[in-house]
């Protein structure tokens, strides 16, 4: 199976390793592996219809800060010239005009070629256009990375269980902000003193308004309320509060009530939402720290918790590569299903 890795930045880093660490498997079980016949990174790339090494792609971009040949042409139009079976997108984030990820995935996807991404812009806003689109040319489109990280809910939801009537899907979709409101709650610390933490220690952005304004975690939602409970919503129809208004007075009358606040990513029937909520100690969205939780109301499991990590190197590119093998085990003879 040909993949083009478009976006060679931490996480096209770690899903290029992932590759070179994991291909036997796909080898033993499908009898062909993965192979990377082109990597573009911002302003450069490397192509081979043969193949190309994936791990000496990470040791060029890590000691030359590229990926070798300057492009002339635009990504998309490269792709046109390409022979390929999987476009795995992996360029940062636009939700203001998903660009240039959407670009890549229309081509990828009017050209008959399976997708995988990690990028949450054009499935935030765009999702029914995608999936309409890979629908008609008979392609798959696959998305974990962008949602949950090394965290399986999508895949959950629409694979394990497909019997399930889901009614809510609610959870804590963003690391940043948990662990800011949990470091409020047990040292203590203002608001600004925990995120200049959480950006010391890398969890933060010198610019945290992304994380702490919700709208990572909008995006998120409008995904799943797409992909899992079949919405047309875009990341503009989620009511959105972030975490700046949460006081150390709040966290500490939340405490004596035996309550935790925290940023919950909420989509029901009654629509779509993120903001702070009160949630009791002990409950599964109580959890403190880093990671991604998600908590699924369905009709006949009753509630199904699901927590990891959601975003990192190797986190992301577990998700990517859990998407390649589905698409490898659809094509090999599987039922194929959109």
């Amino acid at each position: 199976m040909d993949v083009v890795l478009v976006g060679f930045g931490t996480v096209g880093q770690g899903v290029a390793e992932a590759i070179h660490l994991k291909n036997k498997l796909f080898v033993d079980r499908y009898g062909e592996g993965v192979r990377v016949v082109g990597a573009f990174d911002s302003s450069t790339y490397a192509v081979s219809e043969k193949g190309l090494d994936p791990s000496d792609l990470v040791k060029t971009k890590v000691g030359r800060g590229s990926l070798g040949q300057k492009r002339s042409k635009t990504i998309k139009e490269m792709l046109a010239d390409i022979k390929y079976d999987v476009l795995v997108e992996m360029t940062p984030t636009n939700i203001t005009d998903a660009r240039p990820g959407i670009d890549h995935i229309r081509a990828a996807l009017s050209a008959g070629r399976d997708v995988v991404t990690s990028n949450k812009g054009p499935l935030a806003l765009k999702f029914r256009e995608l999936a309409r689109l890979a629908e008609k040319k008979g392609c798959i489109l696959r998305f974990e990375a962008s949602v949950g990280g090394a965290t399986p809910v999508i895949n959950l939801a629409n694979e394990l269980l497909k019997c399930e009537r889901i009614s809510s899907i609610r959870g804590i979709m963003n690391g940043t902000c948990n662990f800011i409101l949990s470091r409020m709650e047990s040292e203590g610390l203002p608001w600004e003193p925990a995120l200049r933490e959480a950006q010391q220690l890398g969890y933060a952005e010198t610019d945290p308004s992304y994380d702490i304004d919700g709208i990572d975690s909008a995006c998120k939602v409008a995904i799943l309320a797409n992909a899992i409970m079949g919405m047309d919503v875009t990341v503009h129809d989620v009511e959105r509060t972030g975490i700046r208004g949460v006081s150390l007075d709040a966290v500490n009358l939340a405490a004596s009530e035996k309550k935790v606040i925290r940023l919950i990513g909420e989509i029901t029937d009654r629509g779509v939402e993120v903001s702070p909520r009160l949630i009791p100690r002990g409950h599964p969205l109580s959890i403190s720290g880093t990671l991604n939780t998600f908590h699924i109301q369905t009709d006949l499991a009753g509630e199904i918790t699901v927590a990891g990590r959601g975003a990192g190197r190797h986190e992301t590119a577990s998700a990517v590569m859990s998407d390649l093998w589905a698409i490898m085990r659809d094509r090999n003879g599987s039922t194929h299903r959109h």
